[in-house]
């Protein structure tokens, strides 16, 4: 393996907002040796957020621009790199690791790039989901929600799903990996969702099964029903995915549970409360907390408002309807950011690097 071409790559990965840490061992090298073969990774560690013809890639990259358009359309096929047509004319541009080429390698995640990820993931502690804003946040259950709240629809998941004209299911990369090194646990694994504006988008999407939206509302459900958590991109407008999360498997909600990087996703601006006449002590929503947010010390549950997140997935397992999500108070959680470029710009800034582009 030639390690420059795969340091430059990473180099680039870390240098957008996403960020791309690297390791003492090098890990993330092997990684992307294992997604990238070497004329790939060296245009991808010359390409831009931002859309591009081949022959621009091609004359940074100082390569053959024929060779750049083939190289470069195969790449978007493996799911390495974006490819769109604009303004009549097909375009190219980088994505990010995470959220973004690593998930885009399910169809071809075996043991040993499950592996080279969980070592990574590792030895970094996480470090991508450190920074801030995070990369997800929390949508609450919107049974769990009383009758009279005002619900903004970026913070409904149903809402999302209604909006869409296009819909899709993947299989939860995070538990595909965990199962392939032994680890993870039993919860559904076709859960992650994806829409879009446009109908048939996911025609011929690798790894995306097409469903319609009455199949997608139904995923969201049977999601809410194995407790997995509801989590889409950190930002208000513009979604297109909504991931079903669980801290045993989830690399945002693992470091939340194994690093204790409360901050690693955004909380829902709502959190649960106790209506102590009605609770009995049962613990029935013990096991619906993955944060240790509850606590049965003696006859009624308490709450750690600290460490909830707003899911609401203990509110509809309470046998006797003693819990329910309230509005936090004005300020106690950030404004969202109003789209991925914005978040971006607010990430950029975060870590000390310029504008993206």
């Amino acid at each position: 393996m030639s390690e420059d071409v795969y340091r430059r790559l990473a180099q680039r990965l870390d240098a957008i907002p996403h960020g791309f840490p690297a390791t003492e061992s090098g890990v993330e090298l092997r990684l992307l040796a294992k997604i990238f073969a070497p004329e790939e990774a060296a245009l991808a560690s010359v390409m831009r957020l931002s859309w591009e013809p081949a022959e621009v890639i091609a004359a940074r990259a100082d390569v053959e621009v024929e060779t750049a358009r083939r190289t470069l359309k195969e790449m978007a096929r493996k799911g390495q790199i974006d490819a769109g047509r604009k303004e009549g004319k097909l375009c190219f541009k980088l994505m990010p690791f995470v959220v973004g080429i690593y998930e885009e390698q399910l169809p071809r995640l075996d043991r040993e790039l499950a592996g080279l990820f969980e070592q990574y993931f590792q030895e970094t502690r996480g470090a991508i989901s450190r920074y801030a804003p995070p990369i997800h946040r929390v949508i609450p259950v919107q049974e769990a929600i009383p009758a009279g709240i005002e619900v903004f629809p970026y913070e409904q998941a149903a809402e999302l799903l209604e909006n869409a004209r296009a819909w899709g299911v993947r299989d939860c990369i995070c538990r595909v990996q965990q199962k392939l090194i032994g680890k993870g646990c039993d919860r559904p694994v076709e859960t992650c969702l994806t829409f879009a504006p446009v109908e048939g988008a996911f025609d011929h999407s690798e790894g995306t099964r097409v469903i319609s939206k009455e199949e997608a509302l139904q995923i969201l459900r049977q999601a809410e029903e194995a407790g997995l958590v509801h989590s889409p991109g950190n930002y208000r407008d513009g979604h297109f995915y909504i991931c079903n999360c669980c801290t045993c498997c989830c690399g945002v909600l693992r470091s939340v549970a194994e690093f204790s990087i409360p901050t690693a996703i955004a909380r829902a601006d709502f959190v649960c409360r106790v209506e102590e006449e009605a609770c009995v002590g049962c613990g029935g929503c013990l096991a619906r907390c993955q944060f240790g947010a509850l606590a049965v010390p003696g006859d009624v549950c308490v709450v750690d408002a600290g460490r909830c997140v707003g899911c609401g997935l203990c509110v509809i397992a309470c046998p006797n309807r003693a819990l329910r999500l309230e509005r936090r108070p004005v300020g106690e959680t950030p404004l969202l950011p109003t789209d991925l470029k914005d978040w971006m710009a607010q990430r950029a800034r975060a870590r000390g690097l310029p504008e993206p582009v």
